[in-house]
């Protein structure tokens, strides 16, 4: 049999900007929303903690006014960032200030304690918590509540304190085991600032629970300056050690290190909180506990709608071959009443295809290929497939 080709058709196949549109503009504004919160971010940090405690920065978390009123009354400041470097410059001449004791590993605060205790100089540890401050300065301990207020009166001894008068120490609470410490500016009887005599010779360690008395834009209120220049203006030579997370002085010695040595401290702290939130985004997600109900539409859908619907699936999913035998098993299901073939053999060529040759000139060879042939290579070849079908159809229907 000889089937008339089909007229050429011009529909295309190729996705339209629209469409493209459609498929991913999810998945764009997510990533057009991450990127603006990043930036936001980012810009919010640069500008409130920009060089946080460090001397040499003029921004208001800054402390370069109080290096600048130290260097005119004769202390040199001198800035470090590694372990090393602020091991070796302790000295009984000298004043070692620990900006974020916190950051250091334990083996770092190891090693800077035993330098500190031999050194017979001065050591300010500012705003240690309970990560740190019970190694650095044994026998302190941290409360873990902080002060409710910032600004505090001194309630103790200590000449520095007494001269100073009221300053912002307000932060981590302490209190200690040594009888012969200097404990001031309590609150709650605890208190925001110990000095700690040294066991042997003129050495002390003093332990400042807030850093706002060091800060550009804090110093010029209370008694901030008064209390900083005395506590750091005690040698000739200050040393501000600003820990860095790419110090390798925490790496334990000996052999190389492992992957887990490369990860910053709390990185075990911070993947159990990853797993408590997958966990909980699991358990909002999963709103059906047990079997699936099915349920009745609550309105009619078009066959059409339908069929696009589908046709739209089979396309994103590329199943051409699917979409064949889908067309094809259809076709044949209404041919075969027409040729007088039961249903139930309308999918066994033997049966169908005498039957439909018998109605059309020709041979069956033409109709094997496009009812039983191979799935196409492409979409144009499907579309072509399509309408060679609703020819055939329309053509039996006819005769």
């Amino acid at each position: 049999m000889t089937t008339e080709a089909p007229p050429t058709t011009t529909t295309s196949t190729a996705p339209t900007g629209r469409r493209l549109w459609t498929r991913t503009r999810g998945i764009t504004l997510a990533v057009v929303l991450i990127l603006a919160a990043a930036v936001a971010m980012a810009a919010v940090r640069s500008t409130a903690r920009h060089g946080e405690l460090d001397p040499r920065s003029a921004d208001p978390y800054g402390s370069r006014a109080v290096a600048e009123l130290l260097d005119q009354r004769g202390v040199s400041t001198r800035v470090v960032t590694t372990l090393d470097e602020a091991r070796s410059a302790t000295g009984p001449d000298t004043t070692l200030l620990v900006a974020v004791p916190d950051r250091l590993t334990h083996r770092q605060q190891d090693r800077l304690h035993s330098a500190m205790a031999d050194s017979g100089g001065r050591t300010v540890l500012v705003a240690a918590g309970s990560w740190s401050v019970e190694r650095l300065a044994p026998g302190v301990t941290a409360d873990p509540a902080v002060s409710g207020n910032s600004t505090l009166a001194p309630d103790c001894a200590l000449p520095e304190a007494r001269r100073a008068g009221t300053a912002d120490t307000g932060g981590v609470r302490y209190t200690t085991a040594h009888l012969d410490a200097d404990s001031c500016y309590p609150s709650e009887r605890l208190a925001t600032l110990l000095r700690l005599p040294a066991a042997s010779g003129s050495g002390d360690t003093v332990v400042l629970g807030a850093p706002d008395i060091l800060y550009n834009d804090r110093l010029d209120e209370q008694g901030n300056a008064s209390l900083a220049l005395q506590l750091l203006g005690s040698r000739h030579h200050l040393v501000w050690y600003l820990p860095s997370l790419s110090d390798a002085s925490g790496a334990p010695t000996g052999g190389q290190k492992g992957f887990f040595d490369l990860l910053p401290s709390g990185w075990l702290w911070a993947t159990l909180q990853l797993f408590v939130a997958a966990a909980l985004a699991a358990f909002w997600r999963a709103r059906r506990f047990g079997p699936l109900v099915a349920e009745k539409l609550p309105v009619a859908i078009r066959a059409s709608e339908t069929t696009e619907g589908r046709a739209r699936l089979y396309r994103k999913a590329d199943a051409r071959d699917r979409a064949a035998d889908a067309l094809r098993s259809a076709t044949r299901t209404r041919l075969a009443p027409l040729a007088g073939v039961p249903v139930v053999q309308a999918h066994t060529p033997e049966a169908l295809l005498p039957a439909l040759s018998a109605r059309l000139s020709g041979d069956g060879q033409d109709l094997h290929s496009l009812l039983f042939g191979p799935p196409p290579g492409d979409d144009a070849a499907l579309i072509a497939l399509t309408d060679q079908l609703d020819a055939l159809e329309r053509e039996v229907r006819r005769s």
